[in-house]
């Protein structure tokens, strides 16, 4: 058995055994569960230090899931990263093998080659200079509309959900109750309008992008074809790739790609952002809304 299938099946069954865990021996565990890289790398110490808890923590993590220490627990990890195999397996091996597991593994290896795909393909289309263009345009504007609608509204909410913790004026449209072209009707040239839909394309996407366009708002939007009604009126145009078997279009890349985004545009904000996503996320803790393992 190879270093990497090795190292899984800890994780696996460190996974297994995290509720028997003490609460600290928990913290040292989600951690490498989430962070298994770092294994290969680290010493107890740098591990511990990440995990923030003892050193002898740590080891005793180990030897929970059958080890003598540290140094036995690590090894797999650094084979793995020896053999050149720490961040993926071998795509076509594993798809290969998942295809032969069950009747349903030609439908799962399928689906999951279409997610990589999709994926690869759509950043392999966009640059960093169009993104960059794109976010300082969302980052100087006054308002940014977000919208999307059928499974693409679910998208557009979360985008401006993760943009509220730390910039104010995003809006996902439509708002409940009203249309696109209403929630746009003081909108100009001062505002951005970042607008998904792909094939078939929604009617009341198209409208309100042509709309915005008639208003003089920015465009931004994300679309399967260059020649989407919306790419071609577009001040900034992605392509995203939404492949698979399914009857359904992916929302992977489109989710990706509007998560790159955003971490453009708070790269081009100013401090202010930071200290913004700072107070957010402190004011969340001191109010309880985050579950946190009693020591």
């Amino acid at each position: 058995m190879n270093g990497t299938n090795v190292s899984n099946t800890i994780l696996e069954r460190l996974a297994d055994e995290l509720p028997a865990l003490t609460p600290e021996a928990r913290k040292a565990a989600t951690y490498v569960l989430e962070n298994p890289r770092d294994v290969g790398v680290s010493t107890v110490r740098e591990i511990a230090e990440a995990a923030n808890v003892k050193p002898n923590t740590v080891v005793r993590m180990a030897r929970q899931v059958g080890f003598e220490g540290y140094e036995d627990f690590r090894a797999p990890f650094r084979d793995a990263i020896r053999r050149g195999a720490a961040d993926f397996p071998d795509r076509a091996r594993w798809l290969q093998d998942i295809r032969k597991s069950d009747d349903l593994g030609g439908l799962y290896a399928d689906m999951v080659q279409d997610v990589l795909r999709n994926v690869e393909e759509t950043f392999a289309g966009i640059s960093t200079d169009d993104l960059k263009i794109a976010a300082e345009a969302i980052w100087s504007s006054r308002n940014v509309f977000t919208l999307g609608v059928g499974v693409n509204n679910s998208i557009a909410r979360n985008f401006t959900y993760l943009a509220s913790t730390g910039m104010k004026e995003f809006h996902a449209i439509p708002r409940p109750g009203s249309t696109p072209v209403d929630d746009l009707a003081w909108a100009d040239e001062s505002d951005v309008l970042i607008a998904i839909t792909c094939k078939p394309y929604r009617s009341e996407v198209v409208k309100a992008v042509e709309i915005a366009r008639e208003q003089g708002m920015v465009i931004v939007a994300l679309s399967d074809s260059p020649a989407s009604p919306i790419l071609r009126l577009a001040d900034h145009g992605f392509v995203v790739s939404v492949d698979t078997p399914q009857f359904f279009p992916s929302s992977v890349s489109i989710i990706a790609l509007l998560e790159t985004l955003l971490s453009f545009v708070i790269a081009v904000a100013s401090d202010e952002i930071v200290e913004r996503v700072e107070k957010f996320h402190n004011r969340r803790h001191q109010l309880g809304l985050y579950h946190e393992e009693k020591t």
